[in-house]
């Protein structure tokens, strides 16, 4: 229990400092709410600029599947939040719901 409490504390203190964190861990997941959002992301600049405004936006984690054009965002922000954020890239951004 001890051991699961410090990796919440530092994951906290990782988020609140700003920073995207990719691949993020069950602990996390059972913390925050899971969003998962459609975004037409053709290359790696696409997923670049996603990370970037991401990161600018701080308190999320996410995940990006470049492939499939889906990114997956841990985070206490709404969703109308992490639309326009993600909308600031230029790209096409939906929302088909929580995961």
């Amino acid at each position: 229990m001890f051991l699961w409490m410090i990796a919440l504390l530092i994951r906290i203190t990782n988020m609140q400092s700003g920073g995207g964190v990719t691949n993020a861990t069950a602990i996390t997941s059972s913390v925050m709410p899971k969003h998962e959002f459609s975004v037409d992301m053709t290359c790696e600049g696409c997923s670049n600029a996603v990370t970037q405004v991401l990161n600018e936006l701080g308190g999320v984690q996410f995940d990006i599947d470049l492939p499939n054009k889906k990114v997956c965002i841990n985070s206490e922000h709404s969703v109308d939040t992490l639309l326009e954020t993600l909308g600031k890239t230029g790209k096409a951004v939906s929302y088909p719901g929580s995961k």
